[in-house]
């Protein structure tokens, strides 16, 4: 149902889990897949339903809409997956749209949308089913010969979050989550420590062995360590953030103390040894809230249990 109200168009737009690898798993009615980590968490229907697609942004004077009659889906997903960005999500799904010959009538992000009117004009699905950051939307509405959908793109900290509506003669069968599994995109790094830490910012200190069952880093020699003391040294006004990473066994509160121990003797390790100032170092834990891979499977576990250096500041 579309309700106009003077100049402000609320339209109900749901959420989807987005196609992520083209080819992958079963269609949103022949429109889009779904990734195996996207949860349904609302789906409502019409059989017959006046849907008003917004085509351009949201200003004091107007708020364009393009008004079609016809089947409507409508379902909410939330994509348990942590970085995920806007972009990331939204690329994917204009291309699979494209290749089924919709095409693309309005696009925006929060700004050129019309920032915080433009998301309350759009009657979006409440809390928890439900998240739009207000700061970090994205907004595309398509069309072809059957009909026309309309995703709302946003992010949380842990999830990723797509409403959907489609409307016309594609609106049924909206699929199941079988796709691949989506997971934030991180950075190829490739070279030294050095070089990564200048084009990406950050780098993990790979060969780095921990006593068992002990945050204490274990004897002998890092070439990683001296690779990065040798960084340092290139450069004695940047500053580097040694952070830990658990795998996701045990509490999150001990995971934490245990990442940042063991980042702690690092530093310790790079002060003593290396002589690296103490001013350039910090040590932090993100236990097991930030990994790299798979927590269900002992390979993934060990590429989790990790830590990394971060460029914090140059000067």
């Amino acid at each position: 149902m579309t309700i106009i109200m003077g100049n402000t168009v609320k339209m109900w737009i749901w959420r989807s889990a987005l196609a992520w690898f083209a080819g992958a798993g079963l269609a949103l009615g022949g429109i889009l897949d779904l990734p195996a980590n996207a949860v349904l968490t609302t789906e409502r229907t019409s059989t017959n339903a006046d849907f008003l697609l917004a085509v351009g942004p949201f200003t004091p004077s107007e708020a364009p809409v393009t008004p079609i009659t016809g089947p409507l889906v409508q379902q909410a997903w939330r994509i348990d997956a942590q970085g995920l960005t806007t972009l990331q999500i939204l690329d994917p799904l204009r291309t699979q749209l494209i290749a089924q010959d919709y095409g693309v009538v309005f696009e925006c992000d929060t700004q050129t949308c019309g920032g915080f009117d433009f998301r309350f004009a759009q009657d979006v699905i409440s809390e928890p089913d439900m998240h739009v950051d207000l700061g970090d939307f994205r907004y595309l509405a398509a069309q072809n010969a059957d009909g026309a959908i309309s995703l709302m793109v946003s992010t949380s900290g842990l999830a990723g979050h797509v409403q959907i509506t489609s409307v016309g003669l594609n609106a049924v069968n909206l699929g199941t989550a079988e796709a691949d599994v989506v997971r934030a995109e991180r950075p190829k790094v490739a070279g030294s420590i050095a070089e990564a830490l200048d084009t990406v910012g950050f780098t993990e200190l790979a060969d780095l062995a921990f006593q068992t069952g002990s945050s204490q880093l274990a004897e002998g020699s890092y070439a990683s360590l001296q690779d990065l003391a040798d960084y340092l040294a290139q450069y004695p006004d940047r500053k580097i953030a040694l952070v830990g990473h658990t795998d996701s066994q045990g509490a999150l509160d001990g995971n934490i103390a245990l990442s940042k121990q063991r980042a702690a003797s690092v530093l310790e390790r790079l002060v003593a040894e290396f002589g690296v100032p103490r001013r350039q170092l910090d040590a932090q834990g993100m236990g097991y809230l930030s990994p790299v891979a798979t927590n269900l499977t002992p390979e993934g576990r060990e590429a989790n249990r990790r830590v990394e250096v971060i460029v914090t500041s140059i000067q």
